[in-house]
């Protein structure tokens, strides 16, 4: 009987040494999950702020750029393009596919942007309009808010991985439903330099 009372008493032991290792694992992986995500709602909010400025900002360009509606129309489809795919993505960025079809579509936003940029560089009237003026630097604080963040998301996903792929965690985070998360990769090695509303001022004459 004593014999079997220290057996019991062994297993119980064991299992609660078990079932705490079991919750330790589990609390890091969801803290580390949670602040990724976290991390990922602070590039969210700059985004959706940088895709409610630029309609702002081809809406006030259009008057003095009356022969360059094709690449207004061009900003305007990328940016209604990378709104949508910023949607999908919002909602769990550890999706497989929405984080990368997020940055294709901001990468191809930045590239045609920096097209208009171009384009506006060679317009004087354009470039004294305070409007658009303020719509630059805006667009531009944003642009920086959003490397910046970008930069504490990958970060903290490179944390979450490694979490979940040491010892003993690996062998239980699949169990779990903690999956691997993508870093946010740029489709474009340009766009690792935020993109440059900067509009030099008409020389005086």
């Amino acid at each position: 009987m004593t014999s079997v009372l220290l057996f019991l008493l062994v297993l119980v032991v064991i299992l609660g040494i078990i079932g705490g290792l079991l919750a330790l694992i589990y609390n890091r992986l969801v803290k580390a999950k949670n602040a990724f995500q976290a991390s990922f709602a602070q590039i969210d909010v700059q985004l959706k702020r940088r895709y409610d400025l630029i309609p702002n900002l081809v809406e006030s360009s259009r008057a003095y750029l009356a022969h360059e509606s094709q690449t207004l129309d061009a900003v305007i489809k990328a940016r209604n393009v990378a709104a949508q795919a910023r949607q999908s993505a919002s909602g769990d960025p550890s999706q497989a596919g929405a984080l990368k079809r997020l940055s294709e579509a901001d990468s191809s936003l930045s590239g045609i942007l920096s097209q208009l940029m171009v384009v506006v560089e060679s317009y004087p009237n354009l470039k004294a309009d305070s409007t658009i003026s303020e719509l630059m630097n805006e667009l531009t604080k944003t642009e920086d808010q959003i490397s910046l963040a970008r930069s504490s998301y990958n970060y903290l996903v490179m944390e979450y991985n490694q979490a979940r792929e040491v010892f003993p965690s690996v062998l239980f985070a699949g169990l779990f439903g903690f999956l691997p998360a993508n870093l946010w990769v740029l489709t474009d090695p340009t766009q690792a330099e935020p993109v440059r509303f900067t509009l030099t001022p008409p020389a005086n004459p």
